[in-house]
């Protein structure tokens, strides 16, 4: 065995350990999370009206039980307004069920074809911003799920001072029980959401595309939607511009789910792919260390380069139990258990090594038939600060 073998065994087996206490630090604060949640909301105030804004894209799998989680909220007065950007859009179909099913909601639906820019969700959402009532906006995926006490979490926290954005977590929810799904929702369950708590720990505050909630005025000030629709990384442009202001980004005390639909896993490559690339772009640096989230790549590394000798192969078991154990209680948080999955661990994981490599290099990403190139971030410049006049 030459040295640099040796020395590449030792630090693969560093990395593993030290992604293993990540893994259980993530599942503990998501616990944690999970646990606090459920205390009572109790506004200083009647509840505001709000606006939801949902920019939908074809009818996709559970589309309809996604949007009408949104019509079932606890909620006294709000509105949604959804948008496509072709009058034959099968999403338009989805939209008139739920019309006639909710008779009672202000369920509005917005058929404009105007382009605005590279971002064409955030175009859609232009072109619906101008049939908006109300002046706290919650911005959420056509995807989303969400309890029926989402709104209130998130206009409740909203409302807090200082703060100028809401986001909320968001884990994994497989459209139907295939692996390839299920491997969509791991990768978001067992390394985005320990990721995200491990961050926020560290003090990070990023903005969740799943949901942006802001007030009216809040997003004036940063030029409006239209200072986000050059950008791919909307969401993580939105929440450095609200810092900017000197406000903080928050995270609501509920969790939503996403539908993982891809069917094929060629489709699962290239969405998880785009996915790194945009992170790539927007955060290099972070990006490259969340390779820590990948123990059991880093452990079977080890155990080649160990000649797979008895020790190492021990070693390899033992980091495979505690990731094991950390996954099923993120699992658990999420109620997404599947024991498939936590066998399948190991491949799992170099398949989302595939997908870190694939992102260091390009940044071309296919997105919803655009063929799109990320840029690095540029600062959104026409800030209107605090105390600049006219405040």
């Amino acid at each position: 065995m030459s040295v640099l073998t040796t020395l590449l065994g030792s630090f693969a087996g560093g990395v593993a350990l030290a992604g293993c206490a990540q893994a259980v630090c993530g599942a503990f604060l998501l616990g944690r999370f999970r646990r606090a949640e459920r205390r009572p909301v109790t506004p200083d105030a009647p509840w505001p009206p709000v606006t939801v804004l949902k920019p939908l894209h074809g009818d996709e799998p559970m589309l309809e039980e996604a949007l009408e989680s949104f019509c079932r909220q606890d909620y006294p007065d709000f509105q949604i307004i959804f948008g496509v950007q072709r009058p034959d859009d099968p999403a338009i179909a989805v939209v008139r069920r739920l019309q006639q099913r909710f008779p009672a909601l202000a369920l509005d639906l917005v058929i404009d074809s105007t382009m605005h820019g590279i971002n064409h969700k955030v175009g859609n959402l232009i072109n619906m911003y101008g049939h908006a009532r109300h002046d706290i906006l919650v911005i959420s995926d056509s995807d989303i799920h969400a309890p029926p006490d989402y709104l209130r979490d998130v206009v409740a926290t909203l409302g807090k001072p200082s703060v100028g954005l809401v986001t909320t977590l968001y884990a994994g929810l497989p459209a139907s029980r295939t692996l390839v799904r299920g491997w969509s929702a791991y990768q978001i369950n067992q390394n985005f959401l320990p990721g995200v708590m491990m961050s926020r720990l560290l003090g990070r505050r990023d903005c969740l595309g799943a949901t942006m909630a802001l007030r009216r005025e809040t997003l004036e000030r940063i030029g409006g939607l239209d200072a986000l629709v050059t950008h791919v990384a909307d969401d993580a442009v939105l929440g450095r511009a609200v810092r900017d202001l000197g406000l903080d980004v928050e995270l609501a005390p509920c969790m939503t789910w996403t539908t993982t639909a891809e069917s094929s896993f060629r489709e699962m490559f290239e969405h998880e792919l785009r996915w790194g690339r945009t992170v790539k772009n927007v955060e290099p640096v972070g990006y490259g260390l969340s390779a820590i989230q990948l123990p059991l790549f880093w452990a079977s590394v080890m155990l080649a380069c160990f000649n797979f000798s008895r020790e190492a192969f021990q070693l390899f078991l033992a980091i495979w139990l505690v990731r094991a154990l950390a996954a099923i209680w993120v699992d658990l948080c999420v109620s997404q258990v599947d024991p498939l999955l936590i066998l399948l661990q190991p491949l799992r994981e170099w398949l989302s090594a595939l997908v870190m490599v694939g992102s260091a290099r390009g940044q071309r990403v296919e997105w919803r038939g655009q063929t799109l190139h990320i840029g690095r971030h540029t600062p959104v410049t026409n800030l209107r600060h605090p105390l600049e006049p006219g405040d």
